[in-house]
């Protein structure tokens, strides 16, 4: 699929990317070299094929879910690097 520097410029916009005039084109030649490799990919023979994840077949170990009542506050609190009355004292991320 050859893609010209007039697509380029369209979808540059629709992205609302500033891109130079001078940089449409050798852009428009690099894409297409993409394009081009992601069709090879239709060539290959996937017949028979399971799709897969990961390389890796791996099962995740589950562990009991208890309920806890939480532990000790003064405990969690003592990995604070502040706290005032109980609670987390983080700094102020909304104006």
């Amino acid at each position: 699929m050859a893609v010209d520097a007039e697509t380029v410029r369209r979808v540059a916009r629709l992205a609302r990317i500033a891109e130079p005039e001078a940089r449409l084109d050798p852009l428009a030649r690099e894409i297409s070299g993409i394009l081009g490799w992601i069709e090879q990919l239709n060539e290959v023979d996937v017949e028979g094929v399971e799709p897969m994840a990961t390389a890796v077949h791996a099962t995740q170990p589950l562990r009991e879910d208890v309920v806890a009542d939480g532990g000790d506050p003064a405990r969690v609190l003592g990995n604070a690097p502040r706290s005032d009355d109980g609670f987390f004292v983080v700094p102020k991320v909304v104006e």
